[in-house]
Parts: C-alpha cells; sequence; structure tokens
C-alpha cells in the first residue's frame, strides 16, 4: 500500500467532509476561513518546534541579567538627573552639595570618569607618576572607580605607562575619592586623597 504524505490525507478529508458546505460560502467567507486555518497551522508549527527546540535556560539567564542591567542604569540616572550641578563632597565644611553616606555610595557606582584636572592634582603628591604623565603626553592607560565595600569609601585612580631616564615604567595611583562633580548628565571624579 502506497503511503499518503499528511497533508495529503488532511487535503482528501477536508475536501470529502467539507468542500459541499464550502462552496456554499461567498468568497470573502472562504478566504476568511483560509486565513484561520493556516494561522492555527502556523500558531501550532511554532508551539510544537518550542516543544523540542524550547527555552534555552542559559539564554533566559542571560535576557535576565541583561533586564536588571538596564534597570540599574535607568535608576542611576534618574539619580543623577535629579543631583544638583557642580561639585558634590563627602565632607562638611565647603561650599560643594555635601552627599549622605547611601547617596555617596550610590554616585560612586554611577561614576565612571575622571577629570585631567583630578589626575594633575593627585600627580602633584607623586614625582614620578607626574614626570610619566607629563612625559608622555597626559596619556593616561586606563582609570577605574570603584566602591570598598569593606572600608565604606569610593576608590579612585589611574594607571600611567611610559618612559622615565629610558626605562619603561607603569604606576597606578589611586585613593579616596572624595568629591565629585555633577553635569547634570553624569558625574566625575574630582579630587583623589591619594596621600
Amino acid at each position: 500500500m502506497e503511503k499518503w504524505p499528511v497533508a495529503r490525507i488532511v487535503e482528501i478529508m477536508l475536501q470529502d467532509k467539507y468542500s459541499s458546505k464550502l462552496k456554499e460560502l461567498p468568497e470573502p467567507a472562504r478566504q476568511l476561513v483560509g486565513l484561520v486555518v493556516v494561522t492555527i497551522v502556523v500558531i501550532l508549527s511554532f508551539a510544537i518546534f518550542n516543544i523540542f527546540f524550547g527555552h534555552d535556560k542559559d539564554l533566559t539567564a542571560k535576557m535576565k541579567r541583561e533586564e536588571e542591567k538596564i534597570a540599574e542604569k535607568r535608576k542611576l540616572s534618574d539619580l543623577l538627573s535629579n543631583l544638583p550641578t557642580g561639585i558634590l563632597v563627602t565632607y562638611d565644611g565647603t561650599n560643594g552639595f555635601k552627599l549622605s553616606d547611601e547617596l555617596y555610595e550610590k554616585v560612586c557606582n554611577a561614576t565612571k570618569l575622571i577629570t585631567q584636572r583630578t589626575i594633575m592634582g593627585a600627580n602633584l603628591i607623586n614625582l614620578k607618576a607626574y614626570q610619566i604623565y607629563t612625559g608622555n603626553g597626559n596619556q593616561v592607560k586606563e582609570t577605574f572607580v570603584k566602591w570598598d565595600n569593606e572600608n565604606k569609601k569610593c576608590v579612585a585612580g589611574y594607571v600611567l605607562k611610559g618612559t622615565i631616564e629610558g626605562k619603561e615604567e607603569t604606576i597606578t595611583v589611586s585613593g579616596d575619592a572624595l568629591s565629585f562633580f555633577s553635569t547634570g548628565i553624569d558625574t566625575r571624579v574630582y579630587f583623589i586623597k591619594n596621600f
């Protein structure tokens, strides 16, 4: 006995059972029935594919982490837009806006930039850093701003790489970020205490 494809069997069944009823319907109604049948077939096909090639747990976890990062960025953006523009400090006795401990941690986590003024100020304390920085065209290899949970402080710094007296030198300058500069769009480290 010859095997028939499934589609051919369905077609024959539909022709025998419903062909006379379908022929009686007006053309727009037949087109609508055809559209409904095609839609059902497509949905069932995707449902079957989902059963066999369904959810990738790693992909789902990555998507969830990405959504959390986006939500965190949105919160930080809202925080930064609500801060006053100008200098934000962590200590009393200046004209700058004083940050609470909680706000200090949030601003630290939101900050990624270190101003050139900050680098120059920190280099005044470190002669070798000053020589590398000025001798190599004010090039900074990398910067970092991170919250130190253990000491409850914001640590900021940068890495300089260059030549002093013919020797290749790499130096890391870091310290407590005691003040920030808010532009209304972002925040930047304004003063590093590295002594």
